[in-house]
């Protein structure tokens, strides 16, 4: 039986990315993101706002990304994994982890901080891929990107009409 391990978090970053590198000399950022709801309190009728601190870790070309651009109060989009761990602290008890193991990162809101005027506003860059990471700073230095098609598979098959009757 197949198993499923997905987080989708929608918040703001509470912090700057901290970025460290493994030995083998991997970059690993860490942040803090923030996720809100609102619900109304039954004794008082008051609306009250619930706060939820998420520990994410993003690895390789995904750490770099979110060391470049992810700033304190920034919002964003997260997809990963949960991962649970355990250590001992100083004073000898043993405490639980719950991390957020990144896959996918998209920058939501406007580009202002970007290079890129604030008009534009929408998705600043998205990291699910490398060809995709590489051309979010192209677009951020305030020149538009130019637009790319992929190149012609060399298929043999060029030549070929596309009267494709279906």
């Amino acid at each position: 039986m197949a198993s499923v391990n997905k987080v989708i978090l929608v918040g703001n970053c509470g912090r700057d990315p901290e970025i460290r590198y493994l030995p083998s000399g991997q970059p690993v950022a860490s942040v803090s993101i923030a996720t809100s709801s609102r619900r109304k309190d039954r004794n008082t009728g008051e609306m009250v706002e619930d706060t939820q601190w998420h520990r994410v870790t993003f690895y390789d070309r995904l750490a770099e990304i979110a060391g470049e651009y992810l700033k304190k109060g920034r919002p964003v989009y997260v997809e990963g994994r949960l991962k649970y761990g355990k250590y001992t602290g100083q004073d000898g008890i043993e405490r639980n982890t719950v991390d957020i193991i990144a896959t996918e990162l998209q920058l939501l809101g406007n580009r202002e901080g970007l290079g890129v005027p604030a008009d534009e506003g929408g998705v600043a860059t998205r990291a699910a891929t490398p060809a995709r990471a590489a051309a979010a700073p192209a677009s951020s230095a305030g020149r538009p990107a130019a637009p790319t098609t992929p190149a012609p598979a060399a298929s043999g098959f060029e030549d070929m009409d596309d009267d494709i009757p279906f």
